[in-house]
């Protein structure tokens, strides 16, 4: 590697799925290995003190590894949510502190927080509206919009992608709230924090929620009937973090009854969304299939991001967006 000359990095690209596009981390869901493949797959991971990526994207292959592997010294996730993945592992207490996780948390901030203005922006503007119009070719009357410079939005977690979404709001004249359990100081893009436990107290003020929340225990179900009871009528909602925040079914009811008037969402709580899901038939619903983080820097950023702490590793530094092995995120 260019920017570690120290890594010697063993691949083999007839062991790994074709990847259909960048940043296709994940491959070819067709691709599937021979016996004599999956010897040589292993043996490769088995080999090393470090992996590029969970394999397969399978927490079971990645217990296997970590298992099999009492050289392995630590895991980079190619995604934000890989605290996920190593949870899911069920890994033992001595493997989780034998090796060091670690997630590419950051590199999506930035396009999915153009997403989240999207997602914004067409509640501001009544995109569904607009396009009924265009498919009836009616030329309405004209209507009145709230400008974003005048909007109240509440941010759902401050990290990576929390903290880029803020940055843009910011810039666009938002008066931003953020939920944090760790937020304390002032920061110069947010107008106030609030605990979780205070959400009550600023929810029904707010003219767009943004959900950037890791999916964690504690973060299942923050999204709920109660959550939503307290929302003004009409609100915007994004999902930019994970779909185990919201309950799907309130959701759905609160798009129904008019307590949402828009929602753009990046990720469920099933993927790939089923085609039974009501949301697919919602007219105020915009559906990403979980594509919205995907860039075309992101292998450039993943890879820095790995060459960094790669160069911490080696040196003794403290890496860069290490996994909490408590809630997985």
């Amino acid at each position: 590697m260019e920017r570690e000359p120290r890594v010697t990095l063993l691949v083999d690209p007839a062991l790994l799925p074709r990847m259909r596009h960048r940043a296709d981390f994940s491959g070819d869901p067709g691709y599937l290995r021979t016996a004599e493949q999956r010897e040589r797959f292993h043996a490769l991971l088995d080999s090393a003190d470090a992996l590029l990526g969970i394999p397969g994207g399978d927490p079971g292959e990645l217990a296997r590894a970590v298992r099999a592997n009492p050289g392995l010294r630590w895991v980079h996730a190619t995604s934000a949510g890989g605290g996920q993945q190593v949870g899911a592992a069920g890994l033992g207490p001595h493997d989780l502190q034998r090796v060091a996780f670690t997630t590419s948390a950051g590199v999506h901030g930035s396009p999915l927080s153009e997403f989240a203005l999207l997602g914004i922006l067409s509640g501001a503007k009544d995109l569904p509206r607009l396009l009924r119009l265009k498919e009836r070719r009616e030329w309405s009357d004209r209507w009145i919009s709230q400008p974003i410079s005048q909007y109240k939005v509440l941010v759902l977690g401050f990290g990576g992608i929390g903290r880029e979404v803020t940055r843009c709001l910011s810039l666009l004249g938002a008066s931003v709230t953020v939920m944090s359990r760790k937020a304390g100081a002032a920061h110069p893009d947010v107008d106030r924090f609030v605990a979780p436990d205070a959400l009550g107290d600023v929810i029904g003020e707010m003219d767009a929620i943004v959900c950037a929340l890791p999916g964690t225990d504690l973060t299942t179900h923050l999204v709920d009937e109660r959550f939503l009871a307290g929302v003004k009528p009409g609100v915007t909602f994004v999902n930019v973090g994970r779909g185990s925040v919201v309950d799907e079914s309130a959701l759905v009811a609160g798009l129904r009854d008019g307590r949402i008037g828009f929602a753009a969402l990046d990720v469920f709580e099933v993927e790939p969304l089923p085609r039974t899901s009501p949301l697919w038939s919602l007219p105020n619903v915009l559906i990403s299939p979980h594509t919205a983080a995907l860039s075309a820097d992101q292998e450039e950023g993943v890879a820095d991001l790995f060459a960094d702490n790669a160069t911490r590793l080696l040196d003794g530094h403290p890496l860069r967006n290490v996994v909490n092995t408590v809630e997985f995120y």
